[in-house]
């Protein structure tokens, strides 16, 4: 904290944040302030909610004089409802996609490979060999190629996949050709696997619904590491039932996922505790750009990442 009056008023909900950000410039003033209790001061340039229950806490911003919040997550689906009007919102573009890409990356090949099967064989101290299906050679669609989607191809690249890629609009990017989402029914027949990244919110949900899981072929993998409501639960469950489907899936609907649900016991289903970005890659990353927001700031500069207000 520095002497004198703060060109910038700064709070993260932290200690962990604060000490991850370092020495800060001249004139900075930081708070660690998990949006609990009174706010430190009557005005906050940026302020950095808690991580995982953000759009509950940025309703106690109310009567704050708010510069800008900036999120630690990149979905932001339901939180303009609970921003106090004209509040200036950034999401955490750049942090979680590496961790989530890798995770996609995981489920895919764990399913693929059959891990689960071999990790309860180990349980029972039983040797269970079996032939599996690979990664390699599969035709493998891409759902969504914004930060996330983009890291998950760069790392299936190795893997010798036919890779095709679908998001909002059709265009070249990064070597590739980039289809539209109203082509996806014409794309999913040939997928053998789905891996589905896009944002939640109304344009996306259930997007993969009843139609979309049978034109899959049989056998095919659903991967969701994007949101629970991009895929229509009942008819997952009906199709992996049948035993048409396969799933690996990081994010549910409902969310958690409730003890008793069919998902967790049907066969050939994996899933993960929505934790795409829960690993050690995020402290640095959001401590970066948390940093960069400050120096932009300082700057008098626009904050970056910009997906409500402003």
């Amino acid at each position: 904290m520095t002497s004198g009056i703060p060109k910038l008023v700064v709070s993260v909900p932290t200690e962990e944040l604060a000490s991850d950000l370092g020495a800060l410039p001249d004139g900075v003033e930081l708070h660690v302030w998990a949006l609990e209790g009174p706010a430190p001061r009557d005005r906050i340039d940026i302020v950095v909610p808690p991580y995982m229950s953000m759009s509950t806490a940025v309703s106690r911003l109310a009567g704050v004089d708010v510069g800008f919040v900036q999120s630690q997550s990149i979905g932001y689906e339901g939180v303009e409802a609970a921003l106090p009007d004209g509040t200036v919102f950034a999401n955490a573009a750049t942090v979680h996609e590496t961790s989530t890409a890798e995770l996609a990356v995981a489920l895919t090949l764990a399913s693929q490979r059959h891990l689960p099967d071999y990790v309860h064989a180990q349980d029972e101290g039983r040797w269970a060999p079996d032939f599996a299906t690979s990664l390699a050679d599969r035709r493998v669609l891409l759902l969504g190629y914004g930060g996330v989607g983009k890291a998950i191809a760069a790392r299936l690249a190795p893997f010798e996949v036919e890779l095709t890629a679908v998001a909002s609009r059709a265009r070249d990017e990064d070597g590739m050709r980039v289809h539209a989402v109203d082509e996806l029914p014409d794309l999913l027949g040939a997928a053998e696997i789905l891996i589905v990244s896009l944002p939640g919110g109304d344009a996306t949900a259930h997007i993969i619904d009843d139609a979309a899981l049978s034109a899959l072929p049989d056998g095919a993998l659903v991967v969701n590491v994007g949101r629970g409501s991009l895929i229509d639960t009942d008819a997952l469950v009906a199709h992996i039932e049948r035993g048409r489907i396969r799933a690996a899936l990081d994010v549910t609907d409902p969310e958690p996922l409730p003890a008793g649900h069919p998902l967790w016991s049907l066969p050939g289903v994996l899933i993960a505790p929505h934790v795409g970005g829960a690993s050690t890659a995020m402290r640095p990353r959001i401590a970066r750009l948390v940093r960069t927001q400050i120096e932009r700031a300082l700057a008098g500069e626009p904050p970056l990442n910009v997906v409500i207000g402003g």
